[in-house]
């Protein structure tokens, strides 16, 4: 088999950042490696840097499966009643499969960052919910909005 090298450098990314006043930072970098909006289906990288950012509180609502490519990625899942936890680490080379999160999550990278790829699989389109820390709707993230938000922002 020939080696392989993966150049994330090859790649348009879309930076997010939150609002000042969160009791969390929200830094971090998405891109779209494809998508075909008939079959529900997207592919994307997220990347962290090793600044603590996290992706803002979210709740995944489409079968997603993760592999996180570099560094780590940690997860807090938030309960309604205020607790964070369990704190989960998951490592380079780390596999997953989500078909829809119960409760939301805050996400980020290592302490050295991270990255990982995350193929997503939706019906209607919808990704996943941003919420605010309270845990209330702030937006329902479908596969057309994140494909807009990128290109108008790459």
């Amino acid at each position: 088999m020939l080696p392989s090298h993966f150049d994330p450098a090859r790649y348009k990314w879309r930076e997010v950042t939150g609002e000042p006043g969160l009791s969390y930072k929200v830094r971090n970098d998405y891109t779209i490696l494809g998508y075909d909006l008939a079959a529900g289906t997207l592919d994307m990288l997220v990347r962290w840097a090793g600044d603590g950012g996290h992706c803002p509180i979210h709740r995944h609502t489409a079968t997603t499966t993760v592999l996180v490519l570099e560094g780590e990625q940690h997860l807090w899942d938030l309960h309604p009643d205020g607790r964070r936890g369990p704190h989960r680490v998951r490592r380079a080379g780390d596999y997953a499969l989500s078909v829809g999160d119960q409760l939301p999550h805050l996400e980020r990278g290592g302490t050295e960052g991270g990255m990982a790829f995350f193929g997503c699989h939706s019906s209607d389109g919808l990704l996943y919910e941003i919420l605010d820390e309270d845990l209330k709707l702030i937006v329902n993230v479908t596969m057309e909005l994140l494909i807009a938000d990128w290109k108008a922002n790459t």
